[in-house]
């Protein structure tokens, strides 16, 4: 069982979350275990995937002792998040503010990564509780919008969601970032063959990208 410490040790030290979001449990639980292999330390399941609750037991099982860090993405409300903390997940992440999810999760001492897009809404995810603000979405304002609110927010730990590559992810941590979401990028490297070896590839390019910009 992960400490709430520890999960966030994970996070801090890996610099990377994964973020699963696949149309089945199947491909996700696939391209999970090839991410892993492939190095990384923290990954999101989220509740959008059919049977991820069970997806999410079946993994933290599996890999929290070999100290990965399962959590659970599309936390929207207090129940949920209470189901998926009883299911073994390690964090909670939402797209959006709701005080519920984080008060369930700091009662039980699981970090949580909650989303905001404005200056206001990452402040007030912050003074709500939330671990870490998850700027989202990023895809459309990107690297110069994270800049600009992180200049006098330098102080709030702030993980973008979406738009992160290989390419721009030292941009991002210059921008001063204190992790990364990254999906698609690596969890559809897969497609269209079917070959998940090139998730594991996608995974270790990425993560290698990660320590470059770290220094």
């Amino acid at each position: 069982m992960f400490t709430k410490l520890a999960t966030l040790r994970t996070i801090d030290q890996s610099g990377a979350v994964l973020i699963v979001r696949l149309p089945d449990a199947d491909s996700a639980e696939r391209v999970t275990h090839a991410a892993i292999e492939g190095g990384f330390r923290a990954l999101e399941i989220t509740l959008s995937i059919p049977g991820a609750v069970k997806l999410i037991r079946r993994l933290a099982t599996r890999y929290a002792p070999d100290g990965v860090a399962v959590g659970a993405g599309t936390v929207l409300d207090g129940y949920a998040a209470y189901e998926c903390i009883q299911a073994g997940a390690a964090f909670l992440v939402s797209p959006q503010l709701n005080p519920e999810m984080i008060r369930v999760a700091n009662r039980y001492q699981v970090p949580t990564i909650s989303g905001a897009f404005t200056p206001t809404e990452m402040l007030e995810t912050a003074e709500a509780g939330a671990d870490i603000v998850k700027m989202f979405p990023t895809e459309n304002a990107g690297i110069p919008y994270a800049k600009a609110v992180l200049a006098p927010l330098a102080h709030l730990p702030v993980m973008p969601a979406g738009g992160v590559t290989v390419e721009n992810v030292k941009e991002w941590f210059d921008a001063g970032v204190a992790a990364v979401g990254v999906g698609s990028a690596v969890t559809k490297a897969w497609q269209p063959d079917g070959d998940f070896t090139r998730v594991t590839t996608a995974a270790r390019d990425f993560l290698a990208a990660v320590r470059g910009a770290r220094g």
